[in-house]
């Protein structure tokens, strides 16, 4: 089956032509839109929706305008002056006269030449902006003016500007834009339209870019999230399903090697682990291609089912590859495989920087002929060079959140190669729908036997001593603890306590005690770090987050963390996570400025109060940002140019568009009914263009 041409259809072709082709807009002002709209044709000034809207009322005079309110007057121009504020700045002055009324009229840095023609002497202007009480007289600060009612409408879209670019350019550049929109066939799903009361795509555009007398409706705005999120999930259900057709293989095992491993490590899976084994051994064993997220808490669990699926592909004679985002993390999953697959006659080697030489060359020859097993390393496995006699699984341990097409490209090293994703931060149900949408997921909740609750605190950083004094206490009776600083060295811009400086501090109250590691030192003096850490020899580390993942130190039962108010919540999730693995009482502190504002103190109440980091991830994806899911953009930017301000409603119309896009490619797999030709266009105006090639995969 085929696939329909994958260029611009005719009816958006308009849409796509340059900024720079519209009426009115020159080489200049054409620059300055593509930088603040981030794009460079008539479609991406279209998405770039206004933020707020400017409501002005109208009044006779300066005397009838409410405090703080912006108001449209009419005003006499009167002489111009040039003068200098107080600080020096240079203005220029029109006495007009309003109402009555003394009005003085000022442009802070204004060009006189260019003001003098705008407002010549002796003429009746509008003005609109808001009014201050001088005196005996009133004024307005770089006011807006019209010769007419026309040019100052009482409601105004404000658009995200860049410097040397006005409202007034960007409101001529969309009136031309929205001349160009066409009416466009319908793509919503006719009854869901109805009942939620959506305009048409078109119409909704215009509501909210140009509103005429009253402020755009909610419908709209929701109807233009809701587009944005069926394109996403139709372009992801595509690429899903070109997924679930790539040809694989069936690693069909022996479960040999796994009884091995499993006596090795001497506990059973627990039922989600044995659930989330099930599911993945049911995608081995068929013959296709693999895609699975394996998601889960900290500690879950999810490194002990990894190395069972790759024992698996062991099993069926093929080989195994495991990357982690760091070395540290890379070699902390080596010693994990020597424990469990050592016993079971499986070989183990390690691929990073660090591995030199002979050593290199050595690894890269057993993987070219097999005799090597299961291989782990940093990203370094898929560059050239790195060859495998058979690779039949590949596990990411993804600490970074690559765009599809970068997982897609991860099992390249194998030609039927499957692929599984591990990640340690639970990922928010809007998430899972967009940005892991194209992945079967399994979830790992509850925790190994033996994990304990860990007790969280919040001091405040004049608490500083006693939280010292605490841990002194703790040191006596022999416990471990992690204290964590935000940064490396002192900085002059924000004044943190860096880790250099605390470790010092730290080491001269507890001699013989602390140890170091961060991100800047030498890989093996940090892994030393690490090393007298978890042997005891050390009791103190302190440490930025290099210690995040893949530390794992059973005996460590305490967690500080300085100015916890400058990390993430998944993140602070994670470091707490480095505790509570022995059989110990386990407690994190976290210390903040007591100068935090509610919104940063509620955001460490929610730390406090769960240990689930589903409800962490939800909430730290509301105040962070998620990522992009048909690209490679990661966290801190917004999912969606035109999703809803409230997150809540923003995941109802996702789920809303899941369903609708799962539904819509049952009935019409190949988008070639008129609602599906009319899906294509969406998905152009979206720029999931790329998805459309998944079609001709069937």
């Amino acid at each position: 089956m085929t696939a329909a041409p994958a260029e611009t259809p005719q009816p958006l072709a308009p849409l796509h032509a340059p900024l720079a082709s519209l009426p009115g807009v020159g080489p200049v002002i054409a620059k300055r839109l593509e930088e603040a709209v981030g794009g460079k044709t008539v479609l991406d000034l279209l998405f770039h929706l206004p933020e707020r809207y400017a409501r002005r009322l109208r009044v006779p005079g300066p005397q009838a305008a409410p405090p703080e309110q912006e108001v449209i007057l009419p005003a006499l121009i009167g002489p111009m002056r040039l003068a200098r504020s107080r600080t020096g700045r240079p203005y220029v002055e029109f006495r007009c006269e309003s109402d009555g009324k003394r009005l003085l009229v000022r442009y802070i840095n204004g060009r006189a030449d260019w003001l003098r023609q705008l407002l010549p002497e002796a003429t009746e202007r509008l003005f609109a902006g808001k009014i201050s009480v001088e005196g005996n007289a009133f004024s307005m600060v770089n006011p807006l003016s019209a010769t007419g009612p026309e040019g100052l409408p009482e409601l105004e879209p404000v658009w995200p500007l860049v410097k040397g670019l006005t409202l007034r350019h960007v409101a001529r550049a969309v009136k031309e834009a929205l001349a160009l929109l066409p009416e466009l066939p319908e793509w919503l799903d006719a009854p869901l339209q109805r009942r939620e009361g959506w305009p048409g795509f078109a119409a909704a555009l215009r509501d909210v870019q140009a509103p005429e007398g009253e402020a755009p409706p909610p419908a709209a705005r929701a109807r233009l999230a809701y587009d944005e999120a069926l394109a996403g999930q139709v372009a992801l259900a595509l690429v899903r399903r070109r997924v679930r057709h790539r040809a694989g293989r069936a690693l069909e095992g022996t479960g040999e090697l796994r009884s091995r491993a499993l006596a090795a490590f001497g506990h059973p899976l627990t039922p989600s682990q044995a659930h989330a084994l099930a599911e993945i051994d049911a995608d081995l064993g068929a013959p296709h291609r693999m895609l699975r997220l394996l998601q889960g808490d900290v500690g879950a669990g999810k490194t002990l089912v990894a190395v069972l699926a790759m024992l698996r592909a062991v099993e069926s004679g093929a080989q195994a590859a495991l990357m982690a985002p760091t070395e540290i993390l890379a070699r902390q999953h080596i010693r994990t495989l020597d424990r469990l697959c050592t016993p079971a006659g499986v070989r183990v080697e390690l691929l990073a920087g660090s591995v030199k030489g002979a050593q290199r060359k050595r690894v890269l020859g057993g993987l070219a002929s097999g005799a090597v097993n299961i291989v782990v390393g940093t990203h370094a496995l898929f560059q050239e060079g790195v060859a495998f006699r058979d690779l039949g699984l590949a596990v990411v341990d993804e600490q970074h959140r690559f765009g599809v097409a970068q997982r897609l490209m991860l099992a390249e090293k194998g030609e039927t190669a499957d692929m599984l994703v591990m990640t340690a931060t639970p990922i928010p149900r809007t998430l899972l729908l967009t940005q892991w949408g194209e992945m079967a997921v399994s979830r790992l909740s509850g925790k190994p036997a033996g994990r304990q609750p860990i007790t969280t605190t919040l001091h405040g950083l004049r608490q500083l001593d006693q939280v010292v004094a605490g841990i002194a206490r703790a040191l006596e009776r022999g416990a471990r603890v992690y204290w964590v600083c935000p940064h490396v060295a002192e900085s002059e811009v924000v004044d943190l306590a860096a880790v250099e400086t605390r470790f010092a501090e730290l080491s001269e109250r507890f001699p013989g005690l602390v140890g170091l590691a961060h991100g800047r030192q030498e890989t093996e003096v940090r892994e030393a770090a690490l090393r007298d850490f978890a042997a005891g020899r050390t009791r103190l580390l302190v440490a930025t987050t290099v210690i995040e993942v893949g530390v794992d130190v059973p005996e460590a039962t305490i967690m500080v963390v300085e100015h916890a108010d400058r990390f993430g919540l998944a993140q602070l999730h994670q470091l707490r996570g480095r505790v509570g693995r022995g059989a110990g009482q386990s407690y994190c502190m976290l210390l903040y400025d007591e100068g935090l504002g509610l919104a940063s103190r509620e955001r460490l109440l929610i730390l406090r109060d769960t240990e689930d980091g589903f409800v962490i991830a939800d909430a730290d994806f509301r105040l962070r940002g998620g990522g992009e899911a048909l690209g490679t953009r990661q966290s801190g930017t917004p999912v969606f140019r035109l999703g809803l301000p409230e997150g809540e409603k923003q995941e109802g119309l996702i789920l809303m568009a899941h369903r609708d896009a799962a539904l819509l490619l049952e009935k019409d797999p190949l988008l070639t009914g008129p609602r599906g030709q009319a899906v294509r266009l969406l998905l152009d105006l979206f720029g999931k263009g790329p998805a459309m090639q998944a079609l001709g995969a069937g």
